[in-house]
């Protein structure tokens, strides 16, 4: 697949994903995942974090860090060790924190894990980040228009 294409693919995944097209953002991260390898899922995985962190910011404004200088995003969870007890959720989640701070060594690392797990836990936690990637997305949209 060349990168056009996976470029079309993941963000008709994204904006099936906003519209609670879960179907159509399924078929899009099936055929990305069958027609990439590992380097280009890993593109795919930094597009669709590139696009929750803009939304990050969207929705954070003048409060969001700019530069490591100004300081990182972080996760706080409402209960401790809720992001853990779900592997793909918290690699949905640190993926995206990580991305979002400009963390390119944690977010390969985050990726290599996850594409090295057991079981669907690969499959699992790519749409895990697009789900949540869509919740935020859907947040910011909902903000704008109250």
């Amino acid at each position: 697949m060349d990168q056009e294409q996976a470029a079309r693919l993941t963000y008709e995944a994204i904006a099936h994903a906003v519209a609670g097209e879960a179907d159509q953002a399924a078929t899009n991260l099936i055929t990305l995942g069958q027609g990439s390898d590992d380097n280009q899922m890993y593109g795919v995985c930094c597009a669709i974090a590139e696009a929750g962190a803009h939304m990050l910011r969207k929705i954070y404004g003048d409060r969001a860090p700019k530069t490591p200088d100004e300081g990182m995003w972080a996760i706080q969870p409402l209960k401790p060790g809720a992001v853990d007890e779900n592997p793909p959720k918290a690699f949905a989640v640190r993926f995206l924190i990580a991305y979002a701070n400009g963390d390119q060594q944690t977010t390969l690392a985050l990726f290599n894990a996850a594409l090295h797990s057991d079981g669907n836990q690969y499959v699992d936690s790519v749409c895990a980040l697009l789900a949540d990637v869509a919740g935020i997305t859907r947040l910011a949209i909902d903000q704008r228009t109250t």
